[in-house]
């Protein structure tokens, strides 16, 4: 049986048990601070990022893994005796890791297959857990790639930011946007079309541009199975308990899970961002 390794980076938010259990190799995205570069998951915790993020003058910016990085990654999953990798990254329309890893995987002898997950997060997850079932079934790589190519495009993601303040800053909306939107209390849904993420809805309340988001997952719950949820949230995990009660509330028998988001989007969407991801079935 062929030994096929999993590569993936923080975008995913894998924990520690997920990691040992699929023995999947992690490489960190980045954060350019003004004092600096800060590895996810290895340089500092969520807690500091948001620390460092409150007390930033100037707004950080995110990093892709270097293609030395990748190569050398390479190499010791060669000499760690595997036969090839799938290498599931952060949507190409929000990253150049994955065009980094296509490059990479031109330059090393083992045979790896960068795959576009087309999100982030939780998605990211399961594609990774659901391949790893279908290898160990006995599936060709070729065919497992194919089946996460699949997934990807049944994904979804959506987050609503706390404010615009931090996409202000990051240049993602004017001031004039930012400014009206706290007084009004207009709030914003950021989803995923086709690995690209887009302002979708201005809705004013919490609880109206929550029931948006919901709506979609209601609709892919009547089109097929979905069950599986993630409340995903930016330092914020109190509003995501709220959220994920909720849910539950709805969906009694649906498995809800509350998981961090990368602090790459906490760069953009900034703090106290929530959202709902999931795959379709």
């Amino acid at each position: 049986m062929k030994k096929i390794a999993w590569i993936t980076d923080t975008a995913a938010q894998l924990d520690d048990h997920f990691i040992r259990k699929y023995q999947v190799y992690v490489l960190p995205l980045s954060v350019v601070f003004s004092d600096g570069v800060y590895r996810e998951s290895i340089d500092f915790t969520q807690e500091e990022f948001y620390g460092k993020l409150r007390l930033a003058h100037v707004s950080p910016k995110t990093s892709q893994p270097a293609i030395g990085e990748m190569l050398a990654l390479y190499e010791k999953i060669q000499a760690d005796g595997y036969d090839s990798a799938i290498a599931l990254h952060l949507s190409s329309g929000l990253s150049g890791t994955l065009a980094t890893a296509q490059s990479a995987a031109e330059m090393t002898d083992l045979n790896v297959f960068p795959v576009d997950s087309k999100i982030g997060s939780f998605p990211m997850v399961k594609m990774i857990e659901t391949g790893a079932e279908l290898l160990a079934a006995g599936k060709e790589v070729e065919d497992v790639v194919t089946v996460l190519k699949g997934m990807a495009a049944k994904s979804h993601l959506s987050f609503i930011p706390s404010s615009l303040n931090q996409l202000h800053k990051s240049g993602r909306v004017s001031g004039t946007q930012a400014f009206l939107s706290n007084i009004l209390n207009i709030k914003l849904v950021i989803t995923f079309e086709d690995g690209v993420t887009v302002l979708k809805e201005k809705v004013r309340s919490n609880k109206r541009v929550k029931n948006r988001v919901i709506s979609s997952l209601r609709s892919d719950m009547a089109k097929g199975a979905v069950p599986e949820v993630a409340v995903n949230h930016c330092n914020n995990a109190a509003d995501a308990e709220i959220w994920k009660n909720e849910l539950l509330e709805e969906f009694p028998d649906l498995n809800v899970q509350v998981v961090q988001l990368s602090v790459c989007v906490g760069v953009h969407a900034g703090e106290g961002t929530t959202g709902l991801s999931w795959v379709a079935y």
